[in-house]
């Protein structure tokens, strides 16, 4: 039951992890200053509100690409939008501080 609950509320940490260290992207979705105050390993800074002018540079990435932000709002915003684009293998990991 637990299993259950936690892959309907919350992003399966082991998974993640493979996935992180399978050399996939980690994109940040928070503002430059939330970033400057920690961020996960390797992580870039691409904010929400600028997702639509890096449509490219994401795509080239061609690897495996993990959200994250604060809480997890916004990197479930930004899966939506970015599968909206086209963009493929996304994965919400919520809170950057899941990853870290």
């Amino acid at each position: 039951m637990f299993d259950f609950i936690k892959k309907l509320f919350g992003n399966n940490s082991e998974e993640m992890k493979e996935i992180i260290e399978s050399g996939a992207v980690i994109i940040d979705v928070r503002t430059p200053g939330e970033f400057s105050g920690g961020h996960a390993a390797k992580a870039v800074n691409i904010p929400l509100d600028t997702l639509d002018n890096n449509i490219s540079k994401i795509k080239g990435f061609k690897k495996p690409i993990v959200l994250c932000c604060a809480s997890g709002m916004r990197s479930a915003r930004a899966k939506g939008f970015l599968q909206g684009k086209g963009v493929e293998n996304l994965h919400d990991a919520g809170a950057w501080s899941n990853i870290r």
